[in-house]
């Protein structure tokens, strides 16, 4: 099975656990089955002693021209957005890109992106503390404030320090699949996929309020009832709220509205049921509560970008030419 091969860019005062997250969520899979391994090397501008922000010292030993061979390059957050990345560095990253490696800036490394001018025309988010120096630095870019992350064909970038987490999970879901990304949330026991963006985070304390584990428990409910006729109401009346005061929690939990999370939560549910069963597309519309298959094919349009029958095949193809073999079965059938 094809090893893939990512390099993560170290420098003085690299966060430490943007370093880490590559081997946590991609070099982690070779803990899941019929997955292909990823092989996590690290390199620098100048290889050596590096300092982490954390003040641990870390022994680089390979310099940028790892990245000739990359797969995928992962730039962590940037110490200093006000100082250009090294002129040897863009030109890697460009070089890297124009061969078809995946380039992906964390948090503040989307500024190191920008510097090589691979943003420009494309949609990129950073940390929502440095939303306006972005956008102003970066005018060619479609700045997008409202993501915990965002793909652009071969950029992705996404926004603050654990928003590292759910764009590593983006980066297993978009190359292997909802179930493996899954199943890499739970060994992770993180989320495969918070909804909502950076809007719930921005500049508001975290809540201390006791109908907290009220709604995330509500929310779990509404998880394993999707084929059933879930309303905003029905929601607040388990919840033991007010309709308008569930409406208000469930915005500042999720950072978005009651039928906007429905939506994404049954096209997730449905990605999964597309990718590991044989269900026909209308058992799957019943099993997910979307009513019937054109609302299906909308919704999964709009999240997805490709209709539900397309996803599936083209899902099978990318498994076979990978030599998947148990998928691979399943895909024959």
């Amino acid at each position: 099975m094809t090893t893939l091969r990512v390099v993560a860019l170290a420098f003085d005062g690299v966060s430490l656990f943007h370093l880490s997250v590559p081997g946590m969520v991609l070099a982690a899979a070779k803990e899941l089955p019929d997955l292909p391994s990823y092989e996590v090397r690290y390199c620098a501008v100048a290889p050596g002693r590096i300092r982490s922000d954390q003040g641990l010292i870390i022994e680089v030993t390979d310099g940028l021209e790892v990245m000739h061979h990359a797969d995928m390059i992962i730039v962590p957050a940037w110490n200093d957005p006000s100082q250009p990345a090294p002129a040897e560095l863009s030109d890697a990253l460009r070089r890297a890109h124009a061969q078809g490696a995946m380039i992906v800036g964390l948090c503040l490394g989307a500024f190191v992106l920008g510097d090589a001018g691979l943003l420009d025309g494309r949609e990129a988010t950073t940390h929502w503390l440095a939303r306006e120096v972005f956008a102003k630095r970066f005018p060619r870019s479609h700045f997008r404030p409202d993501v915990l992350y965002v793909a652009d064909n071969n950029i992705v970038t996404s926004a603050g320090t654990v928003a590292a987490i759910d764009c590593c999970l983006y980066l297993l879901r978009q190359r292997h699949g909802a179930d493996a990304a899954n199943r890499m949330a739970r060994l992770l026991v993180t989320p495969p996929h918070r909804q909502g963006g950076q809007a719930q985070y921005i500049e508001q304390p975290v809540p201390q309020l006791p109908s907290e584990s009220r709604l995330a428990a509500v929310l779990e409910w509404a998880h394993e009832h999707l084929a059933e006729p879930l309303t905003l109401d029905m929601l607040a009346e388990v919840a033991c709220m007010s309709r308008r005061t569930f409406t208000r929690r469930f915005r500042e939990t999720t950072g978005t509205t009651f039928v906007k999370w429905l939506n994404a939560e049954r096209v997730a549910r449905a990605q999964q049921l597309l990718e590991t069963t044989q269900m026909p597309i209308e058992a799957i519309v019943s099993e997910v509560g979307f009513g019937t298959p054109l609302s299906l094919r909308q919704q999964f349009a709009a999240h997805m970008g490709i209709t539900p029958s397309d996803y599936r095949r083209t899902f099978c193809t990318r498994l076979l030419e990978r030599g998947s073999s148990d998928k691979g079965d399943y895909c024959a059938r």
